[in-house]
């Protein structure tokens, strides 16, 4: 584990950059014409930043890009034996 100190206006600015990238990352998932592949990969992506954004902000903000299961779910490829 990794430890990190940032003063008010850093902690600000990461929250922003993380923000953002949670936007760019929804519009991105959204996109009909990226294959599922890569969404999957984009969802890893949404979800590990998620992690991270929540650690910056308060509940009431990072409620806002909660994504649920089925979301991820349907970029799952079945294998079958």
């Amino acid at each position: 584990m990794l430890g990190l100190m940032l003063s008010s206006k850093e902690s600000q600015e990461m929250e922003y950059l993380l923000k953002r990238e949670l936007e760019e990352l929804l519009l991105d998932l959204s996109d009909s014409r990226i294959d599922g592949i890569v969404k999957r990969a984009m969802e890893e992506r949404y979800q590990m930043i998620f992690k991270l954004y929540k650690r910056f902000t308060t509940q009431k903000e990072y409620l806002k890009y909660v994504r649920h299961r089925n979301h991820s779910d349907k970029y799952k490829t079945s294998q079958t034996d």
